[in-house]
């Protein structure tokens, strides 16, 4: 249902409270009079058959006998009445419940659901949102609402604030209070059984009055991931959203069959939704609001994660030299060198200590840079980045410094710290380069410390909107919450393609392997049919067969190739070397079968109740500079698949050294995985080891991703070890899980590229164009298309605009999340063979899907060929597949070309009064 209904709750005009009560200690109570202290200018109508006033207030003994119908109610009863008195609300038309009251879930209703569900059932004929149950109620100073039981009031802000738990809730409202912050929403979610962060961040992400949303998590549902991320990703491209989630720490987790299920816990595979979603994770209280404060008050950090500018999905042959040239850089930022401009060495040191220790990069100070400084500051000064300055240093050399910095093209931000000396007062000095920081176009954090004379300081930064904090270490964490952002801001803007262009994956072959082995009722897969798998979609493996006795695998061995390597073959037996089933480099083949019957002798011993359906014998690879990586995917509860990289080898969980993401993934997305691991230093290469070959690794995560995209019945796959070199990758051995999979369900977190929407169309006059889903590696051609637009066109399509379109605004044209947005391109080649664009139709789906907003753009030498009517066809049936009731538009009074087009169509045109522009609106029918 998403934001439907929403003013009901967060904008009301009046309020009733069901279970209002005149005891002081009571819930009902303390709502109440937290309602009439507000400040809520609207009719508050307390309800309870009890009382002939609450409060001073007149009361009422039911729902139905309310003088007027509440906007809201707000339920503080028992849990029994619950569902009753939601149906009363809705009877009376009533859209906003705010259901207090705990133990919904616990409790039988009378016909044998629990009260939850019967609460919900009532609701859903009227409808009714709910916030709740068991939730301390909601803030909003912007209408004077406190219809919650806190023990305090809220200051007016800016600031959204989301939990799930009521204590926190509370504990917050008094954090807060005491430090000054203000709020624009305060609301408690209690147990989501209809609303749920989801809903709550499509409210807030178009909210004016918000410009930051806090939340604290505890869980989502495993219903509600598609919906959050979808939500967070498009909140996220207009505010900041900071979250701490708790339970970061998951004790009694269940054993794992797999490497990957045991190292991609369940808070790992949080913290890559959050950071896909444009989420920035902090771990508490202090560091949210410090984080958000930070956010507000500084520059935006420039540049870009080397892997942003990687072609979006596999590489083309012909652009294999740039991602090469990338290849080296995997895990270095650009954008985010931080100079630190300091009076005293030890505070550099700290700061310096601090950066490195969180990840982050000092930057390299060039030469200019280097002779500018030393022509300034005395000889003794540290001739290096942190620049200490020395003690005497005042405010003219703080200026000059700062100057000669901003100049510098390798340095992106700055922290500039002051010590308190006698020989320059530290408030003169922050004054003196205020007006520099304001000026510089680039983000200049300050910490000045000490007591009282830094104190002064502090507020000079403070009044001149300059963040600021008391200690090295807090600057550097700062420092660091502008570097995460922006690099989770990165990954918003990558909608990856649900296949690679450079590969056919076979899905066929890979369809009947999982499908045989179902049919046997086996959830596993043998190495040799997982090794199947793998090929089908181009992930190079080692030869592999299959031997029952150790005859055969001798055989084998001559057939294949000496030296070889034998494991046992067992359904029961995960990991083959913890039994002593792995033997390498067996170099004739009576050591094969000797070995074989070795094996098999202690299997018997060892795992006596093991089914041993025989042996693999492969090839060695003679890789010797090759480092053993892991790849995998698993399954989480709530996000669904998960693909995991790392190091790999034996002692894979005892490094636990990985990084998980959601899929789909990209090559920029790949990268970005890679990056968040140890082993990209011995990846990037060293000494007289080569780098590896990233594009291959790359490759191999997207191909990876694409194959549990293609067949949901996969739910663990491990490739460990994957060799990786600079000659490429190379799968040595497999695991492969699988089970039927549930009719319907959106497996899929995110979801990806719809490569079904594909098709070619024939035009009126004979030319073939595809017409397919916009992707991100559309933007240069979607450039080109725009720039061909003239003034007239885009006066006409962009209703009277016609100023240039900024990069960001190009970025979200062709980054879409196909959840919430659908752009048809239609594409064919140009004189040059390369794929032009020459027509777009977009629908923008509002949160409950009850309208799309279009819009239509042709080339004008394609005008009057029937492009945009086929585009518009196309969009149309689009919408009728989502059951979106009708497409809603503007067009300018004079486009005669547009009108005319649209009015064949079926849509009702409408002059708006007052305005140069018509209405017009396609109504559908529903989906048969």
């Amino acid at each position: 249902m998403s934001v439907r209904y929403l003013d009901s709750l967060f904008k009301p005009t009046s309020i009733a409270v069901i279970g209002a009560s005149n005891s002081p200690k009571s819930v009902g109570g303390t709502v109440m009079r937290n309602l009439l202290r507000s400040g809520f200018v609207g009719p508050i109508m307390p309800v309870n058959p009890k009382y002939e006033a609450v409060c001073g207030v007149l009361t009422y003994s039911n729902v139905a006998n309310l003088p007027i119908t509440p906007d809201l109610g707000v339920i503080c009863t028992s849990p029994a009445s619950v569902p009753d008195i939601i149906d009363e609300l809705g009877k009376r038309g009533t859209h906003g419940a705010v259901v207090i009251t705990a133990g919904l879930g616990d409790v039988k209703h009378r016909d044998g659901r629990t009260i939850q569900e019967a609460m919900l059932s009532a609701a859903k004929p009227h409808p009714v949102r709910i916030l709740g149950p068991n939730c301390v109620g909601l803030l909003i100073p912007g209408v004077g609402m406190n219809a919650s039981f806190s023990h305090a009031q809220i200051q007016p802000g800016s600031l959204a604030f989301v939990s799930q738990s009521g204590a926190f809730c509370t504990a917050t409202l008094d954090w807060a209070r005491a430090r000054g912050i203000g709020f624009s929403h305060f609301i408690s979610l209690g147990n989501c059984a209809d609303i749920d962060f989801g809903d709550v961040l499509d409210y807030l992400g178009s909210a004016p009055e918000t410009t930051a949303i806090l939340l604290y998590m505890e869980s989502l549902g495993a219903d509600e991931a598609r919906k959050f991320m979808s939500a967070a990703r498009s909140a996220a491209r207009n505010k900041p959203i900071l979250a701490i989630k708790a339970g970061r720490f998951a004790e009694g987790a269940r054993a794992a069959a797999s490497h990957t299920s045991a190292l991609a816990g369940s808070d790992n595979v949080y913290e890559a939704a959050l950071r896909r979603a444009g989420i920035l994770r902090v771990l508490d209280m202090d560091e949210l609001f410090d984080a958000v404060e930070t956010l507000a008050r500084s520059k935006p950090l420039k540049g870009e994660h080397p892997a942003s500018r990687a072609v979006p999905g596999p590489v083309p042959h012909h652009r294999l030299g740039e991602h090469r040239r990338l290849a080296g850089t995997a895990g270095r930022y650009n954008g985010e060198k931080l100079a630190i401009l300091t009076n005293g060495g030890g505070p550099g040191v700290v700061a310096t200590d601090a950066l490195v220790a969180d990840g982050g990069q000092l930057a390299t100070l060039s030469d200019d840079t280097m002779r500018k400084l030393s022509d300034i500051l005395p000889g003794t000064w540290s001739h290096g980045n942190p620049i200490d300055m020395i003690g005497d240093a005042g405010p003219d050399i703080y200026v000059q410094a700062l100057h000669i910095l901003i100049a510098d093209p390798g340095v992106d931000a700055i922290l500039v710290m002051n010590a308190p000396s006698a020989l320059a007062p530290p408030e003169a000095s922050a004054r003196a380069i205020v007006n520099v920081v304001r000026e510089a176009d680039l983000p200049i954090l300050t910490s000045w410390l000490g007591g009282e004379f830094a104190d002064k300081a502090r507020l000079v930064f403070a009044g001149a909107n300059i963040p600021t904090y008391d200690t090295p270490e807090n600057a550097v964490r700062a420092f660091m919450h502008m570097v995460s952002y922006r690099r989770n801001q990165d990954i918003l803007t990558q909608v990856p393609p649900s296949a690679p262009t450079d590969f056919t994956p076979k899905a066929d072959v890979v369809k009947a392997v999982i499908n045989k082995a179902l049919q046997e009722n086996r959830e596993l897969l043998t190495e040799a049919e997982a090794k199947d798998v793998l090929a089908a979609y181009g992930i190079p493996v080692v030869e592999t067969r299959v031997a029952t006795t150790p005859d055969e695998a001798a055989d084998l061995a001559e057939d294949i190739g000496l030296p070889v390597a034998l494991k046992i073959l067992s359904p029961d037996i995960t990991h083959k070397s913890d039994v002593g089933g792995v033997a390498l480099g067996l170099g004739t083949s009576e050591e094969v079968r000797w070995v074989a019957e070795a094996m098999l002798a202690r299997m018997s011993r060892t795992v006596p109740d093991a089914k041993l359906t025989g042996f693999t014998v492969q090839k060695m690879s003679h890789r010797p500079q090759a480092h053993e990586l892991i790849i995998g995917m698993s399954t989480d509860s709530i996000f669904g698949p998960v693909i995991l990289f790392g190091r790999g080898g034996t002692a894979v969980e005892v490094i636990a050294d990985r990084a998980v993401a959601l899929p789909p993934l990209n090559m920029s997305l790949a990268r970005h995985l890679i990056s968040r691991t140890r082993v990209v230093k011995l990846l990037e290469g060293y000494r007289n080891r080569p780098a590896a070959d990233f594009d291959a690794i790359c490759l191999t995560l997207i191909q990876v991703s694409q194959l549990c995209i293609d067949h949901p019945e996969i739910v663990e796959l491990d490739i460990n070890p994957l060799f990786a070199d600079n000659r490429g990758v190379l799968a040595l051995d497999a695991r492969l899980r699988v089970m039927p999979a549930a009719a319907g369900a959106k497996r899929m977190a995110i979801r990806p590229y719809p490569r079904e929407l594909e098709e070619t169309l024939a035009l009126p006059s004979g030319r073939e164009v595809l017409v397919r889903p916009i992707l991100p590696e559309d933007q240069p051609a979607h450039d080109d298309f725009l720039r061909r637009l003239s003034p007239e066109d885009l006066y006409f399509r962009l209703l009277g605009v016609t100023r240039d379109i900024p990069p960001s605004e190009m970025a979200r044209l062709v980054q879409i999340d196909y959840d919430r947005e659908m752009a048809f391109i239609a594409t064919a080649p140009d004189d040059k063979g390369e794929q032009e664009t020459l027509a777009v139709v977009r629908a923008i789906f509002d949160p409950d899907n009850s309208k799309a907003d279009f819009a239509v753009m042709v080339q004008p030498g394609l005008r009057r060929t029937g492009l945009g009517t086929t585009l518009m066809h196309k969009i149309i049936r689009y919408c009728k597949t989502r059951g979106t009731p009708q497409i809603v538009g503007q067009v300018l009074s004079k486009n005669e070309a547009m009108l005319n087009l649209i009015r064949k169509l079926g849509f009702e045109v409408t002059p708006l009064p007052d305005t140069d522009r018509c209405e017009v609106r396609l109504k559908l029918p529903p989906p048969k």
